[in-house]
C-alpha cells in the first residue's frame, strides 16, 4: 500500500520555486514580443488584469485543495463539486495542456542549441527529453531541485534587467532608439497605439505567459506542510506578477520604444543586446534555454501526475497508477514523455504554424481548467458551508469574484473567435472535449453493463 502513495519528498523552497517557474516561461521570454507588437504600451494593462483573476483562481483553488487531506489535485474536488464527469474531462484536459505546451517547449529547446551548435533541432530536443525523463523517474526531490535551480536562473535574469533599467532611466541613458525614459510608454502613439482592439488581441498570449500558475496545486499531494507552503506560494503571487511580468516589461519599454521591438524576436535579448555586454545575446540565449527545458520538465512532472490520480479513481488505465521503487509514477511518466516526443516531430515538420496553433489550443483548455476550479469553489460554498466556515485560508470576495473571473475568461474566448490568427485553433478545440465527453459516456456504460 506504502508503494501505491505519492512520496512528500517537496520542501518549502521547493514549492515556492516551482510556483515561480509555473509563472515564468516561454511566453513571457518570447510571446511578449508579439503580445507587446499588438497592443503597445497597454500590455501592462493586460498583464495586470490577467495577473489579478489568477490570483483570485489561485486562492479558491487553495482553499478547496485544504479543505480535504485527501484532495492531491484540482480534478478530486471536480469530482466530489461538478461531477464525475468533470472530473473526467478535466483530469485529461489538463494532461492535454501541458502535453502541447511541452511539445512546443521541447521543439524550442532544439532552436536555442542551434544558436551555438549547427545540428538538427531535433537531436538537442531528443537528448533533453531523455535527460528529462532520467532524471524524473529518479525521486520527486530531484524534480523540486531542478525546477528550484532552473526557476533561480529565471529570477535572476529578470531582476538584473530591471536593476539595470532602472539605472539606465535614472541616468537617461542613451540607445539607438533614443533616450530610456519613462516618456517612451505615451510618445510612441499613446498607451493604447493600436487602439482598443489591438488591446483585446493581446489576451491571448498573455493568457499563455501564464499557464503554469496553478501547478502548486498539483504539486499539494507531494509537499511535505501543505498548510503552510500552499497558503505561502499563492500569497506571494500578486508579487510575482508585479515583478517578473509588469516590472520587467515596464523596463522593457521604457529602454526600448515599443515600436522598434519585433515580435518575431524576445525583447529580453534586444535590451540586453542594447546595454552592450558582448555577450548578452548568448547569456539570454542560455536563459531562454533553460526556461524551456523549465517549463518542459513542469510539463513532464504535471502530465505524470494528472494520469497516476486519473488512474487511481478510475478514469484511466491502472497501468498508470504503479509507482517505481522511488514513489514515481513511472508508466505515466513514460506513456508522456512519448506522446511529447511524437508531437515535437511533428511541429518540426510543421514549424511555421504548428507553435501559434498549439499554443493557442493549450490556453484555452487552461481557460477551462481555471474555470472549473472557480465553478467548484461555488458549488462547495453552497454544499459545505460548515468546512468553509472552518477553513484557515477563505478566498476573498467569494462567490462575486468567481463570476466576474468566468465572465472574464468568457470575453476572451470570444475575442479569439474574432481574432483571425486564433479562430481556427478556438473552433479546432471543441474536438477534444466532444472526444472525452464520448469515451466518458462509453466508460460508464461498459462499467454498467
Amino acid at each position: 500500500m506504502e508503494q501505491q502513495e505519492l512520496k512528500r519528498d517537496l520542501k518549502n523552497r521547493h514549492v515556492q520555486l516551482i510556483a515561480i517557474g509555473g509563472t515564468i516561461g516561454t511566453g513571457l521570454f518570447l510571446g511578449s514580443g508579439a503580445a507587446i507588437e499588438k497592443a503597445g504600451p497597454s500590455i501592462l494593462l493586460v498583464y495586470l488584469i490577467i495577473g489579478t483573476a489568477l490570483f483570485f483562481v489561485m486562492r479558491a483553488l487553495g482553499e478547496l485543495l485544504l479543505s480535504n487531506a485527501g484532495y492531491q489535485s484540482f480534478t478530486d474536488f471536480a469530482v466530489d463539486y461538478v461531477g464525475p464527469w468533470a472530473g473526467f474531462v478535466t483530469g485529461w484536459t489538463y494532461w492535454f495542456c501541458w502535453i502541447m505546451t511541452a511539445m512546443a517547449d521541447i521543439i524550442a529547446v532544439g532552436v536555442y542549441v542551434r544558436y551555438w551548435f549547427d545540428i538538427p533541432q531535433w537531436i538537442p530536443a531528443l537528448v533533453c527529453l531523455v535527460l528529462l525523463l532520467g532524471l524524473n523517474l529518479l525521486t520527486v526531490k530531484l524534480f523540486g531541485e531542478l525546477e528550484f535551480w532552473f526557476a533561480l536562473i529565471k529570477v535572476i535574469t529578470i531582476i538584473a534587467l530591471i536593476i539595470i533599467g532602472i539605472i539606465m532611466i535614472i541616468i537617461g541613458f542613451e540607445t539607438n532608439s533614443g533616450t530610456v525614459s519613462a516618456a517612451n510608454l505615451w510618445n510612441h502613439g499613446g498607451i493604447f497605439p493600436n487602439g482598443f482592439t489591438g488591446f483585446l488581441f493581446a489576451f491571448q498570449m498573455v493568457v499563455f505567459s501564464f499557464v503554469g500558475v496553478e501547478l502548486v496545486g498539483v504539486s499539494a499531494a507531494e509537499t511535505s506542510n501543505p498548510k503552510k507552503n500552499i497558503p505561502s506560494a499563492i500569497n506571494k503571487i500578486p508579487v510575482r506578477i508585479l515583478l517578473f511580468y509588469v516590472g520587467a516589461i515596464f523596463v522593457i519599454l521604457c529602454i526600448n520604444p515599443w515600436t522598434s521591438l519585433s515580435a518575431s524576436s524576445s525583447p529580453f535579448v534586444q535590451v540586453f543586446s542594447l546595454v552592450g555586454i558582448p555577450v548578452a545575446a548568448g547569456i539570454i540565449n542560455f536563459v531562454v534555454l533553460t526556461s524551456a527545458a523549465s517549463a518542459c520538465n513542469s510539463g513532464l512532472f504535471s502530465t505524470s501526475r494528472i494520469m497516476f490520480n486519473l488512474s487511481k479513481n478510475k478514469q484511466g488505465s491502472s497501468t498508470f497508477s504503479k509507482l517505481n521503487k522511488n514513489h514515481v509514477p513511472s508508466n505515466a511518466l513514460i506513456v508522456s514523455t512519448i506522446v511529447i516526443s511524437i508531437g515535437a516531430l511533428l511541429s518540426y515538420v510543421i514549424p511555421d504554424t504548428a507553435f501559434s496553433i498549439v499554443t493557442t489550443i493549450s490556453a484555452i483548455c487552461f481557460i477551462w481548467v481555471w474555470s472549473i476550479i472557480l465553478i467548484s469553489h461555488i458549488r462547495y460554498k453552497k454544499m459545505r458551508r460548515d468546512l468553509h466556515e472552518k477553513s484557515t485560508f477563505k478566498a476573498p470576495f467569494t462567490p462575486f469574484i468567481n463570476y466576474v473571473v468566468l465572465v472574464l475568461f468568457a470575453a476572451i474566448l470570444v475575442i479569439m473567435f474574432i481574432s483571425a490568427e486564433t479562430r481556427t485553433a478556438l473552433l479546432l478545440t471543441p474536438i477534444w472535449f466532444i472526444i472525452l465527453l464520448i469515451t466518458y459516456r462509453y466508460r460508464k456504460s461498459a462499467r454498467q453493463s
